[in-house]
């Protein structure tokens, strides 16, 4: 039997959008045809942190939302504080997938891999000029149109 391969990647997807499907998409497709891909979902406080905002949907909501996506296989709340050792223990990856958007987290995370020796491929996907809007600006726009209706 052939070893599936583990596809990891992590993001807030706190408002679901077209470049977190296309994203998740592939994510899954760098580990090949039988890919599992597991995703951690940022916990309430990271996106606290991390977006200086309280998150639109709760962590076990956007957990949810994320389980019926057809690319995902697993989801992971995240860990706080955030533990890289936590999640690579019991994910195992074969290959950890960072968004275009994901730089800091990305190299703090290649430095541990570094130090602790694990072997794990690491990628960052492209992104994807179809849908440029970032859930931070579909959020913006949303404001912009609630503001302009309470104009009329």
């Amino acid at each position: 039997m052939v070893k599936r391969v583990v596809v990891l990647t992590t993001g807030a997807f706190d408002i679901l959008h077209l470049g977190h499907m296309k994203m998740l998409a592939d994510a899954k497709k760098t580990g090949g045809k039988n890919a599992k891909l597991v995703v951690v979902v940022a916990s309430d406080e990271t996106v606290r942190r991390n977006k200086r905002r309280k998150p639109i949907f709760g962590a076990k909501e956007r957990k949810q939302m994320l389980e019926f996506l057809k690319p995902v296989d697993e989801v992971i709340v995240g860990y706080e504080p955030l533990s890289f050792d936590k999640v690579m223990k019991r994910v195992k990856p074969d290959i950890v997938a960072f968004g275009y958007d994901q730089t800091k987290i990305r190299r703090k995370f290649e430095k541990f891999v570094d130090e602790k020796g694990y072997n794990v491929r690491v990628v960052t996907l492209r992104k994807h000029i179809v849908n440029p809007m970032s859930s931070s600006d579909v959020l913006r726009k949303i404001l912009r149109r609630r503001l302009r209706q309470r104009n009329f």
